[in-house]
């Protein structure tokens, strides 16, 4: 008889990854968090997703584990895992989602028209946006990285999740991590992966997005300069253009995001530890 695959859940993972290399993916149940599930009975070729999404699967050690990135609209509460066999069989687990509540910010914006946009630039905005869905929602069966390093060296001047106010306007929240450097800093890969996209976006100024298989993604905006071209494969490390200040922002840095299931998660949770924020923090400088 088949065992459950998720029994003892929360124990099993925080043993399986409390003594790990730094830059493994830590957990965290809430919006914009990450969630792993040690799959112990996991056959290759077995279909994970959560609420409704696949999700990467990778082996560190001798075991299986799923990742999941938790929207930033998720709702407190129980979300599910589902894991579906070749065989038909289907096991499903629920974990509990803890609310989390993110701080404001507000930036203002020299240049009004990439906070209100002219009619003409909405034809461009719209079409930019489709080729961004397209990038969040790419899979491919690739074995997932997920032992990220940080791809620019700076401080901290912007985190994840906060509420976005430009110009007095409430916009999305931030969806990245901003890491403040002087122009023309190179900046480097997370992981091994392949450019899905490497253009100049309306918002985003020039920005690289990176497969790193499975849905894990990462992309890269308001650069300088563009060094690669889609279709690249990128060896972790590998310079891939430089910090600019590009597209709708108020100085030179990079904007950093992450994407698992269709979702942007917090970057410092694929990160190795560092200081969460700068001592003496600028004022944010990305409206990404």
């Amino acid at each position: 008889m088949m065992h459950h695959p998720f029994h003892c859940l929360a124990v099993l993972l925080l043993s399986l990854f409390s003594a790990t290399a730094l830059a493994l993916p830590q957990q965290e149940h809430v919006p914009g968090g990450i969630a792993m599930l040690k799959l112990s009975n996991y056959t290759p070729g077995a279909k994970v997703t959560f609420e409704g999404k696949r999700v990467a699967v990778f082996k560190y050690r001798d075991n299986w584990v799923a990742l999941a990135g938790i929207p930033l609209k998720q709702p407190p509460g129980a979300a599910e895992f589902s894991v579906t066999y070749p065989n038909g069989l289907s096991l499903n687990t629920k974990i509990d989602i803890q609310p989390k509540q993110f701080e404001e910010q507000h930036l203002t914006i020299k240049n009004k028209r990439k906070v209100n946009p002219l009619k003409r630039d909405m034809t461009r905005i719209a079409s930019e946006s489709q080729r961004k869905k397209k990038a969040k929602r790419h899979w491919s069966n690739t074995p997932p990285q997920v032992d990220f390093i940080w791809p620019v060296e700076g401080e901290i001047s912007s985190v994840f999740g906060l509420r976005r106010f430009f110009n007095e306007q409430e916009r999305r929240p931030h969806t990245g991590l901003d890491i403040a450097a002087a122009e023309g800093t190179p900046i480097h890969a997370a992981a091994d992966g392949v450019v899905l996209e490497a253009d100049d976006f309306f918002f985003s100024g020039n920005m690289v997005f990176l497969d790193h298989g499975q849905g894990i993604i990462s992309y890269y905006a308001h650069l300088q300069r563009i060094d690669v071209k889609p279709g690249d494969v990128v060896k972790q490390g590998q310079p891939i253009g430089t910090v600019g200040q590009t597209g709708r922002v108020t100085g030179p840095h990079l904007h950093f995001s992450v994407i698992a299931n269709q979702t942007l998660i917090d970057p410092l949770l694929m990160l190795p530890p560092k200081q969460a924020l700068a001592s003496n923090p600028q004022p944010a400088q990305t409206a990404e």
